[in-house]
């Protein structure tokens, strides 16, 4: 615990941090057990002027509205079915942040495969952002967490040997936001979503 990261780590450029997170730990301390989870795969979403974002424009709704708190706070959200893991980035009023799309099971490996049930297989468990949060335990009850305290907290860890960007998944209806090369993984990495 004495590693995790403080939240001056947060108070950066959200595209740097996306590519900072990776090779950190993301850690669940629960009844159930502990997880850990190596971040390999992070997109980064820059708020007001990113047609991506949910606060383009300045969007300011009920569930947007962490992202215009302090840095570091986690914004969760559902899409489909899944609950999303995001961490605001940059400084207060500036509604940016980063979406964790792949963890690499560290510690708890039992525990996150029987969250995942039959789907949980392999790098499956944890290879995608949707996948990543049943793994964990991550529900929305941490809409607005400081992630700098248990139960729920990134430590850190390992910097990468070499990290690839590309664009993002699933924002075809963007317009040009779509093309832009905001995906950060680590290279090789078999648990990076595709």
């Amino acid at each position: 615990m004495n590693d995790i990261l403080p939240t001056d780590f947060y108070h950066q450029p959200t595209l740097e941090l996306a590519k900072s997170l990776l090779g950190t730990y993301l850690v669940h301390e629960s009844k159930e057990g502990t997880v850990i989870g190596r971040i390999v795969e992070t997109e980064a979403y820059l708020g007001i002027e990113d047609a991506a974002a949910h606060s383009y424009l300045g969007r300011r709704t009920k569930r947007t509205e962490v992202m215009f708190g302090s840095a570091g706070t986690v914004y969760t959200y559902v899409m489909h079915t899944h609950c999303l893991f995001n961490i605001v980035a940059n400084e207060r009023d500036i509604p940016e942040a980063v979406l964790v799309r792949a963890v690499e099971p560290i510690e708890g490996h039992e525990l996150m495969r029987s969250r995942r049930g039959e789907k949980g297989k392999g790098r499956q468990v944890s290879n995608g952002p949707g996948k990543l949060t049943k793994a964990l335990g991550i529900t929305m009850d941490f809409y607005g967490w400081d992630i700098t305290k248990p139960p729920l907290y990134i430590t850190k860890g390992e910097t990468p040997e070499a990290i690839e960007e590309g664009v993002r998944i699933g924002i075809d209806n963007t317009g040009e936001a779509r093309y832009y090369p905001y995906r950060f993984w680590i290279k090789d990495n078999p648990y990076v979503s595709r």
